[in-house]
């Protein structure tokens, strides 16, 4: 999303979409407790009928995300994000349970009830994505990117992570479900965006950072200034497909940030979210499964 905000009084447009190095983006601030919001709580969310653009669901290509698992845009500094002036709050969704290092993880993981899982291991803007499966013998990498980019001020811990600081929210979340410009290819829940899909970013929108369509919106239907929102077929490029990281999510604590994922790489860092190139992309679609209970972990 698109938000403006004021920095030595300059108007910047901030969010999570495509950014070079140099461009600032807002970010959400996570809640000080950054382990896993579970399942249970997404299920719970998707069943509230929320967001007309999410009421329907199912693990299909053409399913719709829920209010609560839905997509968070963050596609790269230019756009999308949980870009919006910085505000405070309290809660956010990470993992519930112990950390393990695992033999190989590069970074702390909340494994939880998890047998996929994605890390994030950060250096400054960019970093490595690797993901893991777990079997019979174990945690084994399946595939990895050396591409990805993060922040353009990197991560940051998620639990005093301001918004409008341009980092990432270092954890682990889960991933319930995807979004896309482009048809899914994944067994997880997934909307096919159309011109009325939005990523509320509006902290005084009931929807806030979730998708919701322009039907029935509390929200202003722009991107632009403090109330702005993310239409998301605005982004093809990053955000032609998307998993949501469920970041500030059951609750969504206005001012705490909205539409982090992992996405499509755009031109430069983000402005908060996780992106790789577009074919490492595409094999996350056709790796992650809802049965597998997949997490990011980032560090």
């Amino acid at each position: 999303m698109v938000v403006a905000a004021t920095v030595g009084g300059a108007l910047l447009l901030t969010g999570c979409s495509d950014k070079s190095d140099e461009a600032a983006d807002s970010v959400g601030v996570e809640p000080a407790d950054s382990s896993l919001a579970s399942e249970t709580e997404a299920a719970k969310a998707k069943a509230s009928p929320t967001s007309s653009a999410s009421a329907t669901r199912s693990p299909s290509a053409s399913a719709s995300p829920s209010a609560a698992g839905t997509a968070s845009s963050s596609a790269d500094q230019s756009r999308s994000g949980d870009g919006s002036s910085t505000r405070q709050g309290s809660g956010s969704t990470a993992a519930d349970a112990g950390s393990e290092s695992g033999p190989n993880f590069p970074v702390p993981v909340q494994v939880g009830n998890a047998t996929q899982v994605i890390t994030v291991k950060a250096s400054g803007s960019y970093a490595t994505v690797t993901a893991w499966a777990k079997g019979s013998s174990g945690w084994k990498a399946q595939f990895s990117t050396t591409a990805g980019r993060v922040g353009s001020n990197g991560v940051t811990a998620g639990a005093t992570r301001q918004q409008g600081t341009y980092t990432t929210p270092s954890g682990t979340y889960t991933i319930t479900e995807g979004f896309g410009v482009e048809s899914s290819g994944t067994a997880m829940p997934y909307r096919k965006v159309v011109s009325t899909d939005w990523w509320v970013q509006d902290p005084e929108s009931k929807f806030y950072n979730s998708m919701h369509s322009e039907e029935g919106a509390d929200f202003p239907l722009t991107e632009a200034g403090e109330r702005g929102s993310e239409r998301l077929i605005n982004y093809p490029t990053q955000y032609a497909k998307a998993l949501v990281v469920n970041f500030n999510r059951w609750p969504a604590v206005p001012g705490r940030g909205a539409g982090i994922f992992l996405h499509v790489n755009g031109s430069g860092a983000t402005a908060g979210c996780v992106s790789v190139p577009k074919a490492t992309m595409d094999q996350f679609m056709n790796w992650i499964s809802p049965s597998a209970h997949p997490r990011i972990a980032i560090g």
